[in-house]
């Protein structure tokens, strides 16, 4: 798969937030949504503070759960093969968060390219670049690296940057479970 380390990377940020703060299932139990803000903001804070360096305020938590939300939409449409709706969602997005390329450059560092304004908000700024990077992906021959876990009890996404790309599951343990239900079943008709 072939996408610049920047694109690549806010991808994969937006992987982890919609992973992180979207209830659903996770490697075959409930994974529920946040019990209290507290927990919700200390999801969120580590996935933004390892990818961004930023800590996640109070204020900010709600608002970056639900961006995670939009962008689980994304994956949902693609895993239904429906990628009008996707490229639909990732319009949305882009025109919600007011995405747009500018170059940054700090003290005496490269110039790069950043998908949001230099006076973002913390979620503006995240949420553009992830629909941005999405939008890379699905306009690209990749848009079928975008994927929900194909293991029972599970619909964490994932981005397939495997060589072949044949990724199904989000995490080896959904793979080995999945692997193992099905040698189980074989064996039980046997």
């Amino acid at each position: 798969m072939r996408l610049d380390s920047h694109t690549l990377g806010v991808v994969e940020d937006g992987v982890d937030l919609v992973n992180a703060a979207v209830p659903g299932e996770r490697r075959g139990r409930p994974y529920p949504p946040a019990a209290d803000s507290a927990e919700l903001l200390e999801r969120l804070d580590n996935v933004v503070s390892a990818a961004y360096g930023y800590h996640v305020q109070p204020s900010d938590a709600e608002d970056l759960a639900r961006a995670a939300g939009q962008l689980w939409q994304v994956f949902n449409a693609v895993a239904d093969d429906d990628m009008d709706a996707a490229a639909t969602q990732v319009n949305a997005l882009i025109i919600e968060y007011g995405a747009r390329p500018t170059l940054f450059r700090r003290d005496s560092q490269p110039w790069h390219l950043h998908f949001h304004s230099a006076d973002a908000a913390l979620t503006a700024g995240i949420a553009a670049a992830c629909a941005v990077g999405l939008a890379f992906v699905l306009g690209s021959e990749h848009a079928d690296r975008l994927g929900i876990c194909s293991a029972d009890n599970c619909d964490r996404v994932y981005l397939d940057t495997s060589r072949n790309g044949t990724k199904r599951f989000c995490s080896t343990a959904c793979q080995n479970r999945a692997k193992t239900a099905a040698f189980r079943a074989r064996r039980a008709l046997s």
